[in-house]
């Protein structure tokens, strides 16, 4: 099973290195990253993207402020971190990770009595929350194999793989520690418009690990559920709140599909992501631009005057979810909240 990282800080050039996800699967490119501008740019343009990973991101987003801030006095030190993670923040609204991530490594520097051990603690906090995601996939993983038989075909939305974590993935997690268990585990990954993570790089992990993968357009999936073709479902998520898991747009149709035909339907995510302060009106849900719609390459497929709605993420509700595999175990229905918190807390 493939290990290789999606994220990483360099210690040479003290800088982020990631894969650009916007180029897969044609090529495979790591770009360096310096500066808060160009991580917020990459986030934006999705060439860092899952919620984890994201999570990663932001923290080490911090420890790039941290080590770039050339202020010579604490306060204004710190406020130009605080204002670099504003930027950071402002990149994607709705998943959750991203925020936990820079919280977490601003938390750990607030009360430093000076500017080099902020730029030490935040950046051995940014590496320590990269080994936990891999960690806490590799948990994901061992839970949630169990659930799945000994041989069987899952579907799976976007692409909650290595690519969306520091590496391992969650609900591709969950199907590459199924088949290194020895299962026999076939994977229908719907191709995921508008900007197409299913088959781009969902397929790609897949073929590079040798498991068995087959693309489909996203309005095949419930005449496959129909035909008994499917299993399970697996999916990761952004956000979970008290009553929605909030996922990339089109989620909502599986879960619905999938409990019209009783076919369990398996949420992957590590704690991290739950926000049981929050309800599914609570949360924004990102709307991106026209032209991912509209335009393939140089071609144009939509009129110039008709609208578009392009949103990136949809709310199933909690009572769809067969379970939530997570870090620290797996959530049945009734999915408990007090168990969330639980949970949380230990985290």
């Amino acid at each position: 099973m493939n290990e290789t990282a999606t994220l990483w800080w360099d210690t040479q050039t003290q800088s982020i290195c990631y894969i650009d996800q916007t180029r897969l699967p044609a090529d495979y490119t790591i770009v360096q990253c310096h500066s808060i501008a160009r991580l917020a740019r990459a986030i934006e343009r999705l060439e860092i993207r899952g919620a984890p990973a994201l999570g990663v991101a932001g923290a080490f987003g911090i420890a790039l402020s941290a080590q770039n801030c050339k202020k010579k006095h604490l306060h204004t030190f710190l406020s130009d971190v605080h204002r670099d993670a504003e930027i950071l923040y402002a990149t994607r609204p709705t998943a959750i990770n991203l925020g936990w991530g820079i919280e977490r490594v601003l938390e750990k520097i607030e009360h430093v009595q000076d500017i080099t051990s902020a730029r030490r603690i935040a950046l051995t906090e940014a590496m320590t929350i990269a080994r936990e995601d891999t960690i806490s996939c590799h948990a994901i993983g061992n839970h949630g194999a169990s659930l799945l038989p000994d041989s069987c075909t899952v579907l799976t939305h976007c692409n909650a793989g290595s690519l969306a974590c520091s590496s391992w993935g969650t609900a591709l997690g969950i199907i590459r520690s199924a088949v290194h268990g020895g299962k026999s585990v076939k994977v229908i990954a719907c191709e995921t418009r508008p900007l197409l993570q299913g088959s781009r790089l969902t397929a790609w992990e897949l073929i590079r690990d040798g498991i068995d993968v087959t693309v489909i357009t996203d309005s095949a999936a419930a005449h496959l559920m129909r035909t008994s073709s499917i299993d399970a479902v697996i999916v990761g998520a952004d956000r979970v709140t008290r009553d929605a898991v909030f996922n990339k747009i089109g989620t909502y149709m599986h879960a619905v599909c999938a409990h019209h035909h009783n076919i369990p339907f398996y949420v992957a995510a590590p704690v991290s992501t739950f926000d049981a302060k929050k309800t599914e009106s609570d949360v924004i849900i990102e709307e991106r631009t026209r032209e991912e719609v509209t335009t393939i390459g140089n071609r144009i497929f939509v009129p110039s005057l008709a609208g578009v709605k392009n949103y990136a993420f949809d709310a199933s509700p909690i009572n769809l979810v067969t379970a939530i595999v997570t870090d620290h175990g797996i959530l049945r229905q009734p999915i408990d909240i007090d168990s969330i918190l639980s949970l949380k807390s230990t985290k």
